[in-house]
């Protein structure tokens, strides 16, 4: 079948080729330029430059599967091309591992003071008693949303002797490994001396964590988010750190990652993001978290044999 690719990943190329599918690689097309060619194919790879919505699916004749590469989905107006009969298809089992370490990474240099210490290092100066650090043993870390990426992170935190517990809204009881205790999420709330997010970003997570969210923990918390910027509120947490209700953030994304899109430079920031970034106690690292060289691989093998499994399943179908 024909299959359209506009993220110019090598791996899920070779893969869908080497199934007998026919690859059409268009790496820089816009908009525009994919809604005139989608009509022709089955299935289409998409990056998350280009929004996937109802008018762009209605043109799209053909098409069986729109596959993602990585976690994300939220460029795709996933029910409306299900209620279309087409398929959408990620591959977070892809970068995980690469997820889960970077996130107790950003864990680490927060807790330890590395990257700010680092830097006083690299100006002369010798600051240790202004770089003392907490140990992770023996607090509680707790884990919103527990799938794929929140899974991969509590499995390597369990050398570190804390105490892992986990809420998921969407799972039935009994989602989590052994070593991770099930919470509802007042409890969570109660008990988090650590709080991570690994929730997608939908309608109901945008802003998820806000001025009321934060005042309903029981005490200060650390916060570290490898999820999506927007689930995390900008001057509610600007606000929490300096208010000492949140006593650290360690932040993979962020809410003003595409300062030109929103129209912003290093000049024209608002006020509570300059504070975030002027702040000793946050650490911020690129949307990099699952951003590595064998991600890269898996990402792609991982969604083509999503894609041949359902092409042929569709196949199969047509043909009975």
């Amino acid at each position: 079948m024909k299959v359209l690719v506009t993220d110019n990943n090598q791996a899920l190329i070779e893969r869908l080729r080497d199934y007998g599918h026919e690859c059409v690689v268009m790496p820089d097309c816009t908009y525009d330029e994919l809604l005139q060619s989608v009509k022709e194919y089955d299935a289409l790879v998409v990056r998350s430059k280009i929004n996937i919505d109802s008018h762009f699916i209605d043109n799209a004749l053909n098409l069986r599967c729109i596959g993602r590469i990585g976690a994300g989905m939220e460029t795709i107006d996933v029910d409306y091309a299900e209620s279309r009969g087409i398929c959408c298809l990620n591959s977070p089992e892809g970068n995980r591992d690469a997820v889960g370490e970077h996130a107790v990474g950003l864990l680490l240099a927060l807790a330890d003071k590395i990257a700010s210490a680092d830097r006083e290092v690299r100006q002369g100066l010798w600051r240790r008693e202004a770089n003392r650090g907490f140990e992770i043993k023996g607090r509680t870390v707790g884990i919103i949303g527990c799938g794929n990426m929140g899974t991969a992170f509590a499995k390597r935190l369990q050398g570190f002797e804390c105490q892992i517990i986990a809420y998921d809204k969407y799972k039935s009881a009994g989602y989590a490994p052994s070593f991770v205790e099930e919470v509802s999420l007042d409890e969570l709330k109660s008990r988090a001396d650590i709080l991570s997010l690994h929730v997608p970003l939908t309608d109901e997570t945008h802003y998820m964590v806000d001025e009321e969210f934060i005042a309903s923990f029981a005490h200060p918390f650390y916060l570290v988010n490898t999820a999506r910027g927007a689930v995390v509120k900008t001057s509610a947490l600007a606000d929490a750190m300096r208010q000492g209700k949140v006593l650290g953030a360690a932040l993979d994304v962020i809410e003003y990652e595409d300062m030109s899109k929103d129209g912003l430079d290093l000049k024209t920031l608002p006020p509570d993001f300059r504070y975030l970034l002027d702040s000793p106690c946050t650490v911020m690292t690129p949307h990099v978290a699952g951003w590595t060289v064998e991600s890269r691989q898996k990402l792609g093998t991982v969604l083509a044999e999503k894609i041949n499994t359902h092409l042929h399943s569709v196949n199969r179908k047509q043909k009975c």
